[in-house]
């Protein structure tokens, strides 16, 4: 009797884990009602290539559930687009003007392109090149 008491606990507990995994994925990913989602394009310039700018955005657009691409361009910049709930977008955007990479240098941002979307455009979140 009591080993089955703790065998319906623990599914119990996995079943409750396993739920909450779900919402949090949904809300993460815009799904839930009341969640908007977003997509803006990006230009960052200052002294951003060559100091891992790239990497660390994509580390960082994952770390927010936010889908993308980044890549270098020959004028020196990086540029490219996130999507996701707007929320993690905006969060994107302040990370993108005044943090980056430890060693990047931002001088300047623009945002532009911002819309309202459905749904995810694109999937993960990629280096270009």
């Amino acid at each position: 009797m009591c080993s089955q008491r703790v065998l319906t606990a623990g599914v119990f507990s996995l079943s409750l884990t396993l739920l909450l995994l779900c919402v949090t994925l949904c809300l993460r990913m815009g799904e839930a009602g009341g969640n908007k989602l977003t997509s803006v394009d990006f230009e960052i310039f200052g002294n951003v290539q060559g100091v891992c700018f790239r990497m660390y955005t994509e580390k960082q657009g994952l770390h927010l559930g936010l889908v993308g691409w980044v890549k270098n361009t020959h004028g020196g910049t990086v540029v490219g687009q996130v999507q996701g709930p707007t929320h993690n977008v905006e969060e994107m955007k302040v990370w993108l003007s005044k943090e980056g990479s430890p060693s990047s240098r931002i001088t300047r941002f623009c945002f532009s392109n911002q819309r309202n979307i459905d749904k995810l455009e694109l999937s993960g979140f990629k280096t270009r090149f």
